[in-house]
């Protein structure tokens, strides 16, 4: 990667870090272009990528797909499934976020079909490709198809320990659970959750387990 690139990244890194976007990006769109004068497309694909990322923390959705597209576009042309698949993932959840679900639902299909295939897909990559497809089945009131997913999520965040992922999956499978009257997997479900969020300390997982329990109770 050319320096001055690399230096307008690190650059924009620390204005994202420190909430200013507007200069963050400023950066990155000077990379994007400077990226795309080197003719080397995976500077590219990496300058656009900050860009999308950028462009969602702004609440810039339609910049934001249109990144995330392109940067697709171009790892389906270089052949890199995993980056692929990654980026995919945020096209879907770009569309999901603006309600678009027959948009996002062959996204999260096709993110999952590439790790499935891949030999170092990380377990915490094809998580978070889970996770979004079981909101959605979840939300289409596909209560079989939401549990699975759902159970999936929850053992891969467990096997690399992100409690907070853990925690979100086990309250959806109480609820879940709970909505399809059976209060014995409810309440061990809950359990867990419950067990995740004291382990983890983070105070929004404590919550969502304490909103969780009110709603079951409820």
């Amino acid at each position: 990667m050319t320096d001055a690139i690399e230096k307008l990244l690190t650059q924009a890194a620390q204005a994202r870090r420190e909430k200013r976007l507007a200069d963050a990006h400023r950066d990155l769109v000077e990379a994007v272009s400077i990226a795309r004068h080197t003719h080397n497309r995976r500077e590219l694909a990496r300058a656009v990528t900050e860009l999308g990322r950028i462009d969602r923390d702004m609440g810039n959705r339609d910049a934001a797909l249109a990144a995330y597209q392109e940067t697709a576009a171009i790892y389906r042309e270089l052949g890199d499934e995993l980056k692929l698949a990654h980026t995919i993932r945020h096209v879907g959840d770009i569309h999901w976020d603006a309600k678009r679900a027959g948009a996002a639902e062959p996204c999260f299909h096709e993110a999952l079909a590439l790790y499935a295939t891949h030999p170092e897909t990380p377990p915490l990559d094809l998580a978070n490709a889970v996770r979004p497809l079981a909101l959605l089945k979840d939300d289409a009131g596909e209560s079989e198809e939401a549990d699975r997913l759902w159970e999936e999520a929850k053992n891969l965040y467990a096997s690399v320990n992100v409690l907070p992922g853990v925690v979100e999956c086990a309250g959806r499978l109480a609820l879940l659970a709970r909505r399809r009257e059976d209060p014995e997997r409810a309440r061990r479900m809950l359990a867990e959750a419950s067990a995740a969020a004291e382990t983890s300390g983070d105070y929004n997982s404590v919550r969502y387990v304490n909103e969780v329990r009110t709603w079951i109770s409820g």
